[in-house]
């Protein structure tokens, strides 16, 4: 983005779009061109100040934050920032918006005590796409189809022994249902951290559960983890794993967040790493930022097979690149080409270990 970061305010609470308002007209490069209290006073304004970001609540009157965002994505794609209550009708919702495209979402203020935090998160995926070459705004995803897509039936047959783990932050949401739902349901164990607010990632999990051949549920502190079963690390924990005797257990802990963020890629990726003697093979998808990229090192160093998306199927080309560039990734792949590639690398894996 060339000059300043032009960002339009779209919540039906004013004390909301005046906090928000004043910690971005602090920041410098960041200009604040309006706000609106619903999405009709927002369309004029979009039309008017042409706006580079968008936040956007849910929940609001005359039309709801989720029809106006399918509206936009549609007529008019705008990186939209979701600013959203952590209800379960509005986590469940936003959730439905990231796949519509929105690129993040960040918890309403539950208090002044949090207010500091969030506007902190806002400004920061602001600057992070102001930072970002290419930031690719993908329209609503259309409902998944009543069968298995087609390349999840073509990877039944194959049969595969240990370990995945999984990166991700702005994009996803996406990208982790694109690839999920085009594996087999008897996959081993896949450990996912996805970049996302507390109460949120529980509804993220039960919808991938709904669209997934696996099981998908959101990780619990000492759970087994079991082949056919996919774990999201739930928000505001890092997610690490252990080995108990014969048994791979999750473990979530509250430690300082690592590159601003809790759960964090790193943390999950870095323990996975001195798993020893297990195949291993780990994916860092979509997102804006480093995480990742030192872990992606630890594991390709420990002799796990290690995969990057390409930039060409990316909403933001970051974390990937900041692994490649690390020399993190041993392959670099679309999300469609992922799942294959998964299943490839489990048979080299396996063969080069044969005891």
């Amino acid at each position: 983005m060339n000059g300043n970061t032009r960002v339009l305010i779209v919540d039906d609470s004013a004390v909301v779009r005046k906090l928000i308002g004043d910690a971005l007209r602090k920041e410098p490069g960041i200009e604040v061109v309006g706000g609106a209290a619903d999405p009709y006073v927002a369309r004029d304004l979009i039309l008017q100040h042409k706006p580079d970001v968008i936040t956007l609540d849910i929940e609001m009157p005359r039309m709801d934050g989720l029809t106006f965002l399918k509206k936009l994505m549609a007529y008019h794609p705008i990186p939209v920032i979701i600013v959203s209550s952590v209800t379960q009708s509005g986590s469940a919702a936003s959730v439905e918006a990231l796949r519509s495209g929105a690129i993040d979402v960040i918890a309403k203020p539950g208090g002044p005590h949090s207010v500091g935090f969030v506007t902190e998160r806002i400004i920061r995926a602001v600057r992070g796409l102001r930072s970002s070459p290419v930031v690719r705004i993908r329209p609503a995803v259309p409902p998944p189809p009543e069968q298995t897509p087609a390349s999840a039936p073509a990877l039944m047959g194959r049969r595969a022994s240990g370990l995945i783990v999984v990166g991700a932050s702005t994009g996803g949401t996406q990208a982790i249902e694109t690839v999920l739902t085009r594996m087999p349901a008897d996959t081993p164990p896949i450990l996912i951290v996805q970049h996302m607010p507390a109460n949120f990632t529980r509804a993220f999990a039960e919808r991938l559960n709904q669209v997934c051949p696996m099981r998908v549920v959101e990780a619990t502190h000492n759970q087994a983890a079991e082949r056919g079963t996919a774990y999201i690390a739930p928000g505001d924990y890092h997610m690490e794993v252990v080995r108990f005797g014969i048994q791979l257990k999750l473990v979530l802990n509250q430690g300082a967040p690592a590159h601003h963020q809790r759960p964090a890629v790193d943390n999950l990726f870095v323990s996975a790493a001195r798993l020893t003697s297990m195949p291993i093979v780990a994916l860092i998808l979509t997102g804006m930022g480093a995480d990742g990229a030192d872990g992606m090192v630890a594991l390709r160093k420990a002799g796990a097979a290690t995969i990057a998306e390409d930039e060409q199927s990316c909403v933001v080309f970051g974390m990937p690149k900041e692994a490649i560039a690390r020399g993190g990734a041993q392959h670099i792949a679309t999300l469609l080409g992922m799942p294959r590639l998964v299943f490839d690398c489990f048979e080299h894996l396996g063969a080069r270990n044969v005891a």
